[in-house]
């Protein structure tokens, strides 16, 4: 049987084996490919080179825009500027520990670190997932008229199962002609069999450390990623009178850019401590993590966060999200970014 061994663990080693570990990142390597999530200079910037930054607030660049004149020889050329928009943004801190015994059952011989240090990258994986969802979920709740405009016409919802159709449709009223730029889908299990049964999605694979190829929760619906969770949205709807209960299921659908994502890094990302009195002697594990998950042209406020890192809790608050604008303090004079160049879009279906 392996052990925790304090006196042998290399922190750089264990590192490198986690972040490159074979299986367990495929989700969030295929996040990656899919251009969903995008790396930020400006934002890895600003955490990095300020020791402590926990938030910042962030220009964003406005789009060209105006009417042109008539170009004539007596039309006068009028000059306009873009507006620079705000947006904040937060880092969001995660950390865990282990003792020896919740690996003991899986790993031994000489690779134990190894398998160790797999199961921690596919943990890593599923905290960066639930982070995002906790982002999708808080972004959907905001309020306000300039916020409401973007969840409702981010927002499709289908009588029945999603069909065929569905997903272009949904696409194409959140973003019009820039529905090109969606690239992936997270959507329920549930939903995920019903495209199936219509033969939809393809599973994707992946061969492991004995050659054996293996189907993962991963698969494509017209050349987009989908990522299979059933942590998704689920509302469960009483029956009525007239209608029998059902269940709602939320699915999200991203562009490229739709989330820039830096990870910050921590002090010390993992370390191993030696307790020679509990238990007779055990060794721990610990993890510790700093990462940005930012939706692009959606600002996080911080009305209502407690700590210097935001729970999934406070994530999914809208009162701490809003459509970024150009910042004046009263509301009427602001310029708002325009939804539709926010590659986001939310299907609510029963199937």
């Amino acid at each position: 049987m392996g052990n925790f061994d304090s006196k042998s663990f290399n922190e750089k080693a264990f590192k490198y084996s986690v972040e490159h570990a074979r299986i367990p990142n495929l989700k969030t390597n295929e996040l990656k490919k899919s251009k969903a999530l995008k790396g930020s200079k400006d934002i890895r910037d600003v955490f990095t080179s300020q020791n402590g930054t926990v938030y910042a607030e962030i220009a964003m660049k406005g789009l060209l825009d105006g009417q042109a004149v008539n170009y004539d020889g007596q039309t006068d050329i009028e000059a306009t500027k873009t507006k620079t928009f705000n947006r904040g943004i937060v880092v969001v801190g995660r950390a865990k520990a282990w003792t020896e015994k919740d690996f003991s059952d899986d790993v031994s011989g000489e690779k134990f670190m190894d398998n160790v240090a797999e199961q921690v990258a596919e943990y890593k994986d599923g905290l960066d997932q639930d982070t995002i969802l906790a982002v999708l979920e808080g972004i959907y709740k905001m309020t306000g008229t300039k916020n409401n405009e973007f969840v409702d016409n981010h927002t499709t919802e289908v009588e029945g199962n999603m069909t065929a159709t569905t997903l272009n449709s949904a696409t194409n009223k959140a973003c019009g002609a820039n529905k090109k730029k969606f690239t992936m889908v997270f959507m329920h299990s549930d939903v995920a069999t019903n495209l199936q049964n219509l033969n939809l999605i393809e599973h994707l694979k992946y061969t492991d450390k004995d050659g054996i190829i293996r189907d993962i929760d991963l698969g494509t619906w017209n050349g987009k990623l989908v990522i299979i969770d059933d942590d998704m949205p689920v509302e469960t709807v009483e029956a009525t009178e007239t209608e029998e209960a059902y269940t709602k299921y939320t699915t999200y659908v991203l562009g490229d850019g739709a989330i820039d994502y830096e990870d910050i890094g921590a002090k010390v990302p993992y370390a191993m401590a030696r307790d020679e009195k509990t238990n007779g002697g055990e060794d721990t594990l610990y993890m510790r993590q700093r990462k940005v998950f930012a939706p692009y042209g959606i600002s996080y406020t911080k009305k209502n966060q407690k700590t210097d890192s935001p729970t999934d809790n406070e994530l999914k608050d809208g009162a701490n999200w809003e459509v970024v604008h150009s910042g004046e303090s009263v509301a009427a004079q602001r310029s708002y970014l325009n939804h539709k160049a926010i590659p986001i879009a939310r299907i609510i279906s029963k199937g």
